[in-house]
Formats: C-alpha cells, sequence, structure tokens
C-alpha cells in the first residue's frame, strides 16, 4: 500500500474535524465571546500576562506541546502495527486532543487563566484541587527528567546539532527584544533566523570541527574520565547539567524575551520540516513495508497500552496544561481559542501521522522491519533514532543530501523538546507557586526559589536513578509512566470541562464520551502496570521508582474520581446557570 494516499486521507480528515467539529463546539458547546475581556488584557504585566496575535501565540502553543513525545510514542506504538496507531492518532486527534485542548484553554480564559490544578477546586473542591496539584507536579517533574534525556541524547548522537541549537538562544532574544520595543516586525527576521541556523546545521554536517561531541572529547564511549564515569555517562552530566542551567534561565525570563520569539522560530520550522516531510511522502510515494497488524507481539498486548503509549499525537494531558497554564494568558480574544487550540492539536496529530509514514516506509522488506522492531522494550530503544534515520529518507526526494536531512531532522526534534522543558519547568514553577499559597509557606511563593525548586528535582530525578543507560537514565526509566500519568491528567482534566459545561446548562457528551474511554483505558493499563509490572509482584523484578510514583498517580486519580461522583450526585439536584 501506498503510504501518501493513507497520509492524505488521514489530513483530509483533520481539515474537515476543524473545518466543521471545532465550529461546532466554538458554537454550540464552549459558545466563545468575542466582546469577553481575556485574563491577557484584564491582568497585563509584560511577564506572563501578554496579549498575543493569534499566529504568534499558536507558534508558542504549537511548539510547547509539539516536543518529542508525539514522535517517540509512535515511534514506539507502531510495534503493534500502523492501522491501530495510525488509526488512534487520528480519530484520537480529532475527537479528543481538539476538544481537550480547546475546553482547557477557554475554561482556564473563563476563569482569570488559572490552570487546570487550580480550577479543581472551585469545580470540585478543595481537596480534589490539592490532589490534581500533586498530580500535575509529579507530571511535569517527569516531563522535565523525560525530555532533558531526549535531548541530551539527541545531542550525543547527532553533535552537528549543537552548534545550531545554541545559535538559536541569542537570535530569539534579538527578535523578541525587537518585537517588544516595537522596533520591527518578527516575521522576516524570524526566516532569517532559520536560513542562519540551517546553514550552520548544513556546515556542520560536514566539518567536524564545528561538531560538539563530547564523547570524543572524554576519550570514547568507554573511556573512564570522572568519578568512574564513563565518556557517554559523563557527556550525559554535562549536557544535563548545561540543559538545567540554561532552562532556569529561560523560564524566568519573561515570555517576550525568548519564550514567544523562540517558539516563533520553532513553529516556522515545524510547518518546513512537516512540509519537506510530507512533499518528499507525495513526491516518492514510498510503499508501506510495515505490518498493518503485527502478529508477532505476544511479549506486549496493544490493548489497552496503545492508548498510552502514544499519549501527544492523539491526547495528552500536557496540553491541557499548557492551554491553561500559560496559552490562556496571552490570548488576544477569546475566538482564538478555536484556532489555537484545535489546530495545535491538529499540527501535533500531523507530527504523529508522518513520524509513523517515516518509519513505516523506512524498510525495505516487512521482514526487515520484524528484525528490528522484535520486542516492545527494543522499540522503545530504536524508535527515537529510526524516525531521524526514515524522515531524512523521505527528505532525500526533494534532492536534500542525507547527512544535511539527518542533521536538520534532528535540530528541529531537539528544539520542540527543548521548548517543551522550558514551558514545563515553568508550568513546575506555577505549581509551587500555588502550593506555596495553598500552605502559606511563603518562601514557595518566590520566583527563583520555586524555580531551583524545579531545576533541582528535574536534575535529580534524571541523573539519580540507576538504571540500564548508567548515569542518566531517569529520563529512560520514568517513559512508561509519563504515557500513563499524561492520559489520566488529560481525563481528569475533560471531567472539569464536563462539570464547568454541566454547571452552564450545556451538553457534555462531547467531552464525556472521550473522558470516559480515556479513564477506563487508562485506570487498566496503570493498575496492570503498578500492581504486576513495577511491584515485582510474581514474577516481574519490578521497579520501585515507577511503583512509588505510578502508586501515588493512581491513588490520587482515583480519589479525585470519587469526589467528581460525590459532585455529580450534588449537581443533579441544582439548577444550571449560564
Amino acid at each position: 500500500m501506498q503510504a501518501s494516499w493513507v497520509a492524505a486521507a488521514s489530513l483530509l480528515l483533520f481539515f474537515i474535524g476543524y473545518r466543521y467539529y471545532s465550529k461546532f463546539l466554538a458554537e454550540k458547546i464552549y459558545r466563545l465571546n468575542p466582546d469577553f475581556m481575556t485574563p491577557a488584557h484584564e491582568f497585563s504585566d509584560e511577564v506572563d500576562f501578554v496579549p498575543t496575535n493569534k499566529w504568534v501565540l499558536l507558534g508558542h502553543h504549537f511548539t510547547s506541546i509539539a516536543g518529542a513525545a508525539p514522535i517517540v510514542g509512535p515511534a514506539i506504538a507502531v510495534y503493534w502495527g500502523w492501522l491501530p496507531a495510525m488509526l488512534w492518532v487520528v480519530l484520537g486527534t480529532i475527537f479528543a486532543a481538539g476538544v481537550h485542548d480547546f475546553g482547557t484553554m477557554v475554561l482556564s480564559v473563563r476563569h482569570k487563566g488559572q490552570s487546570v490544578g487550580t480550577l479543581a477546586d472551585k469545580l470540585i473542591g478543595s481537596r480534589a484541587k490539592l490532589l490534581f496539584l500533586f498530580i500535575i507536579l509529579i507530571l511535569v517533574l517527569m516531563v522535565n527528567a523525560v525530555f532533558a534525556w531526549v535531548i541530551s541524547n539527541l545531542f550525543i548522537s547527532f553533535p552537528a546539532t549543537v552548534l545550531t541549537i545554541f545559535i538559536q538562544i541569542p537570535l530569539a532574544i534579538w527578535i523578541g527584544y525587537r518585537s517588544f520595543k516595537k522596533t520591527g516586525g518578527m516575521i522576516i527576521p524570524t526566516i532569517l533566523v532559520l536560513f542562519v541556523m540551517y546553514f550552520t546545521a548544513i556546515i556542520a554536517s560536514y566539518v567536524p570541527v564545528l561538531q560538539i561531541d563530547l564523547i570524543q572529547y572524554f576519550g570514547g564511549a568507554e573511556n573512564v574520565v570522572l568519578f568512574g564515569l564513563s565518556g557517554i555517562e559523563m557527556a550525559f552530566f554535562v549536557w544535563i547539567v548545561i540543559l538545567m542551567i540554561y532552562v532556569y534561565f529561560a523560564s524566568t525570563l519573561p515570555v517576550w524575551l525568548l519564550l514567544q520569539p523562540r517558539d516563533l522560530i520553532n513553529a516556522y520550522q515545524l510547518v518546513l520540516g512537516l512540509g519537506i516531510l510530507y512533499l518528499g511522502l507525495f513526491v516518492s510515494s514510498p510503499e508501506i513495508t510495515a505490518p498493518a497488524t503485527n502478529p508477532e507481539t505476544s511479549d506486549v498486548s496493544w490493548f489497552p497500552l496503545l492508548f498510552i503509549t502514544i499519549a501527544c499525537g492523539a491526547i495528552s494531558g500536557f496540553h491541557g496544561l499548557v492551554s491553561s497554564g500559560t496559552t490562556a494568558k496571552q490570548l488576544d480574544n477569546e475566538t482564538d481559542a478555536r484556532f489555537v487550540g484545535y489546530i495545535g492539536a491538529i499540527g501535533e496529530g500531523s507530527l504523529a501521522l508522518i513520524t509513523i509514514v517515516a518509519i513505516v516506509t523506512y524498510f525495505n522488506t516487512t521482514g526487515e522491519f520484524t528484525d528490528v522492531y522484535h520486542s516492545f522494550s527494543e522499540a522503545g530503544a530504536v524508535g527515537l533514532t529510526i524516525f531521524v534515520e526514515g524522515a531524512a529518507q523521505l527528505a532525500t526526494a526533494l534532492l536534500i543530501p542525507l547527512e544535511v536531512a539527518k542533521t536538520i531532522i534532528a535540530v528541529i526534534v531537539i528544539s520542540f523538546a527543548a521548548t517543551t522543558l522550558d514551558t514545563s519547568v515553568r508550568l513546575m514553577r506555577y505549581i509551587i507557586n500555588e502550593l506555596g499559597e495553598e500552605y502559606k509557606v511563603q518562601s514557595l511563593t518566590k520566583l527563583h526559589t520555586s524555580t531551583l525548586i524545579a531545576v533541582g528535582a528535574s536534575a535529580a530525578l534524571v541523573l539519580l536513578p540507576e538504571g540500564p543507560r548508567g548515569l542518566g537514565s531517569g529520563g529512560y526509566l520514568l517513559w512508561p509512566l509519563f504515557g500513563t500519568s499524561n492520559q489520566l491528567l488529560a481525563g481528569i482534566s475533560l471531567l472539569l470541562v464536563s462539570i464547568w459545561l454541566k454547571r452552564n446548562g450545556r451538553s457534555i457528551v462531547y467531552t464525556l464520551v472521550p473522558m470516559i474511554f480515556l479513564l477506563i483505558m487508562t485506570l487498566w493499563a496503570m493498575s496492570k502496570q503498578v500492581i504486576f509490572d513495577w511491584s515485582g509482584y510474581g514474577n516481574t523484578e519490578g521497579n520501585m521508582l515507577l511503583f512509588i510514583f505510578g502508586a501515588v498517580i493512581l491513588g490520587f486519580t482515583i480519589w479525585i474520581i470519587l469526589e467528581a461522583i460525590a459532585l455529580a450526585r450534588r449537581m443533579s439536584k441544582e439548577e444550571p446557570t449560564d
């Protein structure tokens, strides 16, 4: 089967979903009001609350949610075959992700830009708020560890990308300063920055001296450097430390100075990258060589694990944190929520879709695919690298040299991951501030104290756990829990949106159906993982780190659901108001 036909049909469904379904949601369910004063105007402070053009805001929102997760998840899930992975991406994006991302943004805008964690207090109760905040805190902590590990791993695997990524930072600050001082627009400077970045990436692909290869500097992967650390472990350590120093400053600077302009650059990168990959796909029109469904998957069943392996790219609770935590604070007009929220979800779905296509067309034969994807654990180990190789192969159809294509694709992936990491640390700071206010711990409400805690905890979580990859295994170990926690968070966020809609006398079926599906699939998968896989019960070795985190999140989620059920009984006796 030709991949171009499958991709074209999927993209057409995305267009129909935005054109008709999101319009229905905007007019009949969320009832957007162009005259409503958004928090960006009501609380404008030029730091977090900043009225922003919807195109610029889409760039920030899109790149904040489109990290490495919509690549890593589908790259693993094709182990079960391309058909179930693609169906979940397409249907999940249209009927779950778009509803969730759009809905949490509107919910936050209608409640002074507060995050979904804080809104749990108003909608369910104070206990639910605290439970939800702790779930979110654990999730963003895992996001920080996972994405720091992903970026470090890509820096090590593709050293030609490092210089390009570092050049982007001062250029983004330059664009942000020009825009804020109103001395020029952002479009032409952004295009110039992309030209500089890709010119650097092309030169670095062919000039070894421009490749920041720490393993080579440390004498090789197995060479003992300091404190008994091998070359690869030392490289991980150095990159993690550098990343943590960077995100400390990135998450405390005003959003207009680095976050927004860098996100706009990355949005252009994403559009350009998706354009190259889809154009390369339609020009080359490769055959799908991977099986539609893989019968050789006796080690791990696809049901229900498919729906947590592909989180970002189908629906993701982290999107709700971005929608309510940062994007809602920058929304210029409430009607922009449909454009930013739903298109952002479709953009992420499109990224997950091309990830699947790049991998399932990369291999020459079905046998080659099954040789590489011979187990679920191996799919997790090689998926990201296979995507870069497969995406570069699609790009060569446009006469782009293979090595240059690999470097550019890796630059795009790292840029997305870095954007998500910055946003996640900022969100973690917000949550620590909220917990400090709740428990009257004044020091936790301070900007730099809360940021130091967020950065320090994230660095510890990615560096300290022992694992199969030595120092820096934390992010690798946490990936299985990331998917389940992410989907539970999405389910709870849809629960909050449903309660808000119910109280205002509106239909809740469009949020309730994806919520029920998500909670059933995720609670089923997580209960199995916590009780049978991570606890050490039976024949498994267990994993105490995952067991503790998983058990806490699972317990808190069940508690929140019970609180919501009790609330639903009370609400059945109330008169709805709008």
